[in-house]
């Protein structure tokens, strides 16, 4: 049976990396977004605002899924904001699609913030989980924009008999421009700055994310988990977390990156260094690196997501992830995480977006 995937969010580093992802696996394959990546090849671009409604059922008047893959939110100032922006782009989208009746499977990209609270809370005291996390955790007693929109997914599956799997990544590692979230990207400027002007690459976080346990998901792996999961009947209608399989220190991996750059390290010294605040006047400094260099990208803000960045690596608590549902249900696709990392700095360095 033919397989027609709708990729929600085709420009940003999940998106995009799964739109390959299933383009090489020989779906049909449709990558939405306000700005869509025409540059994959294989992906047949669709623009369209999710949160306009009618402009999004033209866009998709041709448009007959089978598969569903939602890998896009956007940030606004507080979390009742991102709730009901969040939760309409979701609801929109599988409204128009509900006329069609084409879709079988709906898959939704959240992420650790199920568990460790939204931006306005998180990773606070008296809201911490016990770690490893588990998708059994209970939701928390607070606000959360993406409890919003599983809410959406499953109200409409059970209006429309599709089936769902929802999918909750740690820190996402992979390549994408103007993405809000991207700390692999953001630590590979902050080196090459650190390079070019002969600073330390200094740890900018907690002690406890220095010294704790953690890990990662990369892309590839976040790509493989959702087809998976999306054709897999033992999957369906199941929340999932999804890393690499592997866990670190960043007091063991910190030092592993600033060689891959040849760069000097400083770990944690007692203090918490904000990124936010040690990149914030590097706008022109980027500009004038990318210029010497010919990097494709001058804007600094355009790679960078210090803010988020600061928030992974200053939390209070160690933070990793079970995996075992995915493995007893026969997912076993694995990645080292300092691999994840390098090839990121490789492929960068390849499109001329770093030096």
């Amino acid at each position: 049976m033919d397989r027609i995937a709708l990729v929600a969010g085709a420009s940003g580093i999940i998106g995009g990396t799964l739109a390959e992802k299933l383009v090489s696996k020989s779906w049909t394959t449709y990558g939405l977004a306000r700005r869509p990546d025409r540059e994959i090849d294989g992906v047949i671009p669709i623009a369209a605002d999710l949160l306009d409604r009618e402009g999004l059922k033209a866009a998709l008047g041709e448009v007959s899924p089978t598969h569903v893959f939602i890998a896009t939110w956007m940030r606004n100032r507080t979390e009742a904001e991102n709730i009901r922006v969040n939760s309409l782009m979701v609801r929109n989208l599988l409204d128009v699609l509900s006329e069609k009746h084409s879709v079988r499977h709906v898959a939704l990209v959240t992420g650790l913030k199920h568990y460790l609270g939204p931006f306005e809370a998180y990773a606070k005291e008296g809201f911490l989980p016990e770690t490893p996390l588990r998708e059994e955790h209970p939701r928390l007693d607070m606000e959360n924009f993406y409890y919003a929109q599983e809410d959406e997914v499953y109200a409409a599956a059970a209006r429309d008999g599709f089936t769902w799997s929802i999918h909750r990544p740690h820190t996402v590692i992979g390549k994408a421009v103007g993405n809000m979230m991207n700390i692999g990207t953001t630590l590979a400027v902050y080196a090459t700055i650190c390079k070019e002007k002969g600073r330390p690459f200094r740890w900018p976080g907690s002690a406890a994310q220095w010294n704790g346990l953690s890990d990662v998901t990369d892309a590839r792996v976040l790509a493989e988990h959702l087809i998976w999961a999306s054709t897999t009947e033992a999957a369906r209608n199941e929340a999932f977390n999804v890393v690499n399989g592997d866990v670190f220190r960043w007091s063991w991996l910190w030092k592993r990156l600033a060689a891959w750059f040849g760069i000097e390290a400083i770990g944690y010294d007692g203090s918490i260094h904000p990124l936010d605040a040690e990149l914030s006047g590097d706008v022109a400094i980027w500009r004038e690196i990318a210029e010497r260099h010919q990097l494709k990208e001058p804007e600094l803000g355009r790679l960078a997501s210090p803010w988020h960045t600061d928030l992974d690596l200053g939390r209070p608590i160690e933070v990793m992830t079970d995996m075992s549902k995915s493995r007893k249900l026969g997912f076993t696709v694995f990645q080292p995480t300092e691999g994840s990392f390098f090839d990121l700095f490789g492929q960068l360095r390849r499109e001329r977006l770093i030096v």
